[in-house]
């Protein structure tokens, strides 16, 4: 193997630890991802269980994954307003809260998701 390319698997290693420590900090410090995660669990379990395609299967199973990520990007943006100060600024609250609501507006879309999917199966 060329040292370019072992290189890249080097970065490859490094982003994946990196991503992975971000994922455990978010794991361990909120409590909504504990619950998002348990929620994908028992939906994963019923998306292999309904007669339903592997499209749909594939794009119910993406959104849950989906909903994880924003609650990560959530945690990301609490963390940099935190760091920056901790007083009470309307400018940081809003950030916070249009973190929250990246995370509310991608559970609705994955709700409409299941709510067609589920139609389609029971008509």
């Amino acid at each position: 193997m060329s040292n370019a390319v072992i290189a890249q698997l080097v970065r490859i290693r490094e982003r994946t630890l990196w991503s992975w420590n971000g994922f455990v900090h978010v794991y361990r410090t909120e409590r909504s991802m504990a619950q998002w995660l348990v929620a994908n669990a028992v939906f994963a379990v019923l998306a292999f269980v309904l007669p339903i395609s592997a499209g749909e299967r594939g794009m119910l199973l993406m959104g849950g994954i989906l909903i994880l990520a924003a609650e990560c990007v959530n945690t990301a943006i609490e963390r940099v307003v935190d760091d920056v100060g901790t007083d009470r600024r309307i400018l940081a609250q809003q950030a916070k809260d249009c973190g929250s609501a990246g995370v509310a507006v991608t559970a609705v879309a994955v709700g409409v998701a299941w709510l067609c999917v589920i139609g389609g199966v029971v008509l």
